[in-house]
């Protein structure tokens, strides 16, 4: 690897990865230098949009993965393509940063946390949501005490329509539509996960999960699974629940997704509430904290891209310093089962024990 900036190559060139190249095009630790995508025009398209029209394109990943001029690759594939190009970038000896949900199934997620663990370059789950400037903030207050001990948490995922949000390429939606290459719904395994992240991330791993999870139709045909609840509980008595919500006729402000979605944790103390995440309902605080009788409102920065760019941030300076990054795959295949307990209750009608 070399001593200078990390050379980085992004695979998959989709409407995601504009998110993700931020970072590497402005952090002096880091730089892009190779895309790759089948379709190479799209590729040279992003470069260009990018400010980067010089760096290597490719459309095949195995010469892309020989390159020895890229110390690390960003994996933004289907879902069903995680694991076996996530392997075949550790064979090439790179450092990898595979997007979520890490793998389809446990066994898949068992056998890439066995590769990376044996890897002697750094794996990360990209998860961006933890890394949220309001989910910062929030954990900020918890580890001050602000509401003591955490006893529940609640987290609303709200999809609604949008005339300002992105377009997303039909290609993106119909391989979600597809259950052996996305694993799951596309509200509740897809996006769900930075939801069973941010419970993860607030209250440990739970020990039983329940769900509902029905189906309707979405913009465009898409079928949305929605409305949906899924309940999980903590050891120590301490609880926490998934409401996703479809609202065809309530008009979102969003750059990006149509969506909203909002988080209450409840402690001992007092109450965080976080409002926001891919949109927003009108001019909401970012944060507040309910305590001793009082309602305190915090103005952090709260654009969704930020979520990308700290948590590539995070990543470039763990790799520097040599300390593990967050999600390692071990810590990623715990939100993977939390997951798919909700599709597994859903699926047979009862609670899963996370113990089974």
């Amino acid at each position: 690897m070399t001593s200078g900036p990390l050379r980085a190559g992004i695979i998959g060139a989709g409407r995601i990865s504009d998110l993700h190249a931020i970072e590497y095009l402005q952090n002096p630790a880091a730089r892009l230098v190779a895309l790759c995508d089948r379709d190479a025009a799209q590729a040279r398209a992003k470069a260009r949009a990018w400010g980067v029209p010089d760096i290597a394109i490719d459309d095949d990943i195995d010469r892309f993965l020989a390159r020895p001029d890229i110390d690390l690759v960003e994996i933004l594939l289907p879902h069903h393509l995680h694991l076996p190009v996530a392997k075949k970038a550790m064979a090439a000896g790179k450092i990898v940063s595979l997007q979520k949900p890490m793998c389809l199934t446990l066994a898949e997620a068992d056998e890439l946390v066995a590769a990376a663990e044996a890897h002697d370059r750094p794996v990360k789950i990209f998860e961006n949501f933890i890394f949220y400037p309001p989910v910062l903030k929030a954990r900020a207050l918890i580890d001050e005490g602000a509401i003591g001990t955490p006893l529940s948490i609640r987290i609303k995922s709200n999809p609604a329509r949008s005339a300002t949000a992105w377009k997303v390429p039909a290609a993106a939606n119909a391989w979600r539509q597809e259950h052996d290459h996305a694993g799951g719904g596309p509200l509740v395994f897809d996006d769900g996960h930075h939801k069973f992240a941010l419970a993860w991330h607030f209250m440990g791993d739970p020990e039983e999960v329940h769900a509902f999870i029905n189906w309707g139709e979405g913009p465009g045909g898409i079928r949305f699974d929605a409305q949906s609840m899924i309940s999980f509980r903590f050891p120590g008595n301490r609880v926490g629940n998934l409401e996703v919500v479809y609202s065809p006729e309530m008009e979102m402000i969003s750059q990006y997704y149509a969506q909203d979605d909002r988080v209450e944790i409840t402690g001992t103390r007092g109450v965080i509430f976080i409002n926001g995440g891919h949109g927003r309902l009108a001019a909401t605080p970012p944060v507040s904290l309910y305590r001793d009788g009082a309602l305190t409102h915090y103005d952090v920065p709260s654009g969704w891209e930020q979520s990308f760019v700290l948590s590539t941030r995070d990543y470039i300076e763990a790799i520097g310093a040599g300390r593990p990054p967050l999600l390692t795959p071990r810590q990623g295949r715990q939100v993977l089962r939390f997951a798919l307990a909700a599709e597994q209750s859903a699926r047979e009608g009862r609670s899963i024990r996370l113990s089974e």
